[in-house]
């Protein structure tokens, strides 16, 4: 069937040619992709893949399109929804390693100072490893892989001396839900596209880092909403979408706030603000340990999909501060 503007948010299946290149029967060559219709103006559709790549296909080389079954977002690899995880956290020093990407970000956070560990790098193990170190170097930072656990690559890591960082924030589950319409945002939650001081004093994984260079970070994807109630602000949230897929983080409330309803509120309006943006699934990033916030999301819906680690040379597994998850 024909796409319009009528399936611009639900997911797809396209096949269209590949021009210059001729198929196993002899006809002309095609190839499929599968996602969620992000833009259709007519010209161009705009479909991004489960993993947050966009693929945008010429109307005029479609041969057939359809609408199919919302995927299963607890059925999505570890790895690509650490790439999608990626993508919502980006740091401001970003540099490929065949399908790994090292990541440097003056300290802020472990996700943003190790390099993501998710397909090939490209080159032997040995000398991935001997690049990692030395980028790690170069940025006077400790080396810091962020591995599935339980993955081939941790026993990969392992075998070549790398051990756990040790501590509470040596790794994180990552949880995903799925999105539903929920109650209407209350009108004392608002949100804005940018950070201010207020919001980041909020925000206790800022303390202690170059304010500049955490905003960058955080305001860095394209599709992102900050969440704020009170001014001064008395709770903060944020909320990224990429593709179907947004990601919950920095939910914050002054203590003597606690217990109201505000951090449900917070969540609410930014859960609605995701699903009008396309968004069916949410991830968050919990630290194994804490069993509270665990019951809490667990509470909401979420789920555990898998954790990672951090992993380091043998010789720094106890690092003297190690970054926030």
């Amino acid at each position: 069937m024909p796409l319009d503007t009528g399936d611009v948010g639900h997911r797809v299946v396209i096949r269209s040619l590949v021009h210059g290149h001729t198929g196993p029967s002899g006809g002309p060559a095609m190839t499929d992709v599968v996602g969620v219709l992000q833009a259709y103006d007519g010209t161009t559709a705009e479909v991004v893949r489960r993993d947050g790549t966009p693929v945008a296909v010429p109307v005029a080389d479609i041969v057939s399109a359809k609408r199919v079954p919302a995927a299963a977002g607890r059925r999505i690899s570890a790895e690509d929804l650490q790439r999608i995880c990626a993508e919502g956290w980006p740091a401001p020093v970003s540099e490929p390693l065949g399908e790994w990407v090292l990541r440097a970000a003056g300290g802020f956070t472990g996700r943003a100072n190790s390099v993501l560990v998710a397909g090939d790098p490209g080159v032997p193990s040995a000398q991935a490893l001997a690049h990692v170190v030395g980028f790690y170097q170069r940025h006077v930072l400790p080396p810091r892989a962020q591995v599935v656990a339980g993955s081939a690559w941790a026993d990969g890591f392992a075998a070549s001396g790398w051990q756990p960082m040790a501590g509470p924030r040596g790794g994180a589950e990552v949880m995903v839900a799925r999105l539903r319409g929920g109650p209407s945002p209350r009108e004392e939650v608002v949100l804005n596209e940018h950070t201010d001081d207020a919001w980041m004093r909020l925000y206790n994984r800022a303390s202690g880092h170059d304010a500049a260079l955490v905003r960058r970070l955080l305001e860095g994807p394209d599709d992102v909403a900050f969440a704020r109630v009170g001014d001064p602000p008395v709770a903060i949230g944020r909320m990224v979408v990429t593709g179907a897929w947004a990601g919950l983080s920095a939910v914050e409330v002054d203590a003597a706030h606690r217990r109201r309803g505000i951090g449900s509120a917070v969540v609410d309006a930014l859960v609605a603000w995701a699903v009008g943006r396309g968004a069916r699934w949410c991830y968050l990033q919990v630290t194994a340990d804490n069993v509270g916030a665990l019951a809490l999301w667990h509470r909401y819906g979420f789920r555990e999909h898998h954790a990672y680690r951090y992993l380091v040379p043998q010789g720094l597994a106890d690092p003297l501060r190690p970054p926030a998850t």
